[in-house]
């Protein structure tokens, strides 16, 4: 019966994600058929406004937005199981943060160029990584709680030097564009940011995957851990040092999406009952199919212009946060 519904549930989201990605390749300020998609597919409309729509912006801009709903939803799964903690997050190792003060650094006081930006959230992201593994061993407590303490010790350091760069900024220019990139957008996203994207989100990606055996036992404490043959404090720095890599490539061509990470786990929990089988395939789909109809809502509910991606997501979040904390109060799972 397990086997039945994890079928059905994996299927409908597979089913859902691919009408999603049928209408984000439709849906723009260029609207396209299905007809002329098909076409365009088949070798027709060859250097036509709509083969150069579809090639250039449509495509790079539906499979980032896969990757990054992916990408969040499977680094969501695999911090709540790691950690035991229904409200972790990719933000808790401060990666976020990271990368948004790498991102207004490139802007203030760099070039403001789109690889600067890249650069500066990529390397900043990992840099946060560095920083609470370093304060977790200065600890010398392996424990969860250090960690998420230690990621709320990085993240405020981020949030504080972020806060002023704002100060710094020029109100006209630097400041709207740290403003809009830390709330997240697709509008900017170009095959040539799709090309790097790609595999530095697709190897810690399939890893994770891979690796999901390592982080089911890891939910089981440190202990029994040990007696299955499997060393905690090396096993929870490769998981969060694959998601870290995962979540930073990804923020850095897309800015921060809030809360994606942090619901999609919850809502494929709720969907099957457990954190085992295909969880993580279906917490990375929920994630996809979260983002993609945030993006669609994004470019097409204010004519004219692009709103950022977290506006959606943060009310996606809120009747998934209600139900949890409504759960949580009629007794219901503690590990939900």
């Amino acid at each position: 019966m397990k086997r039945e519904k994890s079928a059905m549930l994996m299927g409908a989201a597979c089913g859902l994600l691919l009408a999603l990605c049928a209408v984000s390749l439709c849906v723009g300020s260029f609207p396209l058929s299905l007809s002329q998609i098909g076409e365009i597919l088949q070798g027709g409309l060859a250097g036509e406004m709509p083969a150069r729509v579809f090639w250039t912006l449509r495509v790079p801009r539906t499979a980032v937005g896969l990757l990054a709903g992916l990408g969040l939803g499977l680094a969501g799964g695999v911090y709540q199981t790691v950690f035991r903690n229904p409200l972790a997050s990719p933000d808790l190792t401060g990666v976020a943060s990271g990368a948004s003060l790498g991102a207004a650094c490139a802007i203030v006081l760099g070039s403001g160029g789109t690889l600067a930006m890249m650069a500066g959230a990529f390397g900043a992201g990992l840099a946060s990584l560095v920083l609470v593994l370093a304060l977790v061993r200065a600890a010398r407590m392996e424990h969860t709680v250090t960690y998420v303490l230690a990621g709320v010790i990085v993240s405020s350091a981020a949030d504080a030097a972020l806060m002023t760069m704002k100060v710094l900024a020029d109100p006209e220019r630097e400041l709207a564009a740290i403003e809009f990139w830390t709330m997240g957008s697709l509008a900017a996203v170009t095959a040539s940011k799709l090309a790097m994207l790609a595999p530095a989100v697709a190897l810690p990606f399939s890893l994770l995957l891979l690796f999901r055996r390592q982080t089911a036992i890891l939910s089981l404490g440190d202990e029994t851990a040990r007696s299955l043959g499997l060393e905690p404090r090396r096993w929870r720095a490769v998981l969060l040092g694959l998601t870290t890599l995962m979540v930073a490539a990804l923020v850095s061509v897309t800015g921060v999406i809030a809360f994606v990470g942090l619901i999609a786990p919850h809502i494929a929990f709720r969907l099957l009952g457990r954190r085992a089988g295909p969880y993580l395939f279906l917490c990375a789909l929920t994630g996809a199919d979260l983002l993609l109809a945030a993006d669609l809502l994004a470019r097409s509910l204010s004519p004219g212009a692009e709103l950022p991606l977290s506006i959606f997501t943060v009310l996606f979040a809120v009747p998934v946060l209600i139900a949890l904390l409504c759960g949580r109060r009629e007794g219901g799972d503690e590990d939900a």
